[in-house]
């Protein structure tokens, strides 16, 4: 039990790291391209206010302390999970290829007798031991 809670916190903390780098390559790397093929949209900057007034930015929109619903950053977090998602089940489909699976069990060369309960090779028709007919 202590090997598979050390497997977890290890993976927990690989997990922090790794999730730091897929939202640098989310936010620096995916969203300007993406961006820019768009129109020169820059989505953290996307947000409705809903005091009515117009803010050029959200920035600007913040420091007036008016209510905003920022989209803009809902999309890049939504994208930010896709690609951590994307990232865990390839990761996870690469470690399972890794893992050996089980050998099936051998098939039976044996088997036991009804009459006696000795074992008797599998394609005998009589029993060496008790001499009993079999099916």
């Amino acid at each position: 039990m202590r090997g598979n809670v050390l497997d977890m916190a290890v993976g927990i903390i690989i997990g922090a790291a790794f999730g730091k780098i897929v939202t640098s390559f989310v936010e620096d790397v995916i969203m300007p391209p993406l961006g820019r093929l768009l129109g020169r949209v820059d989505f953290s900057g996307l947000f409705i206010s809903l005091d009515g007034k117009h803010y050029d930015t959200l920035t600007v929109a913040k420091v007036a302390a008016a209510p905003t619903l920022n989209y803009g950053l809902f999309l890049n977090t939504v994208i930010n999970f896709l690609i951590v998602a994307l990232a865990v089940f390839l990761l996870v489909r690469m470690v399972n290829r890794w893992t050996r699976k089980p050998a099936a069990p051998p098939a039976p060369t044996t088997k036991d007798c009804p009459q006696c309960a000795m074992s008797i090779p599998i394609q005998a028709k009589r029993c060496g031991h008790c001499t009993t007919q079999l099916a």
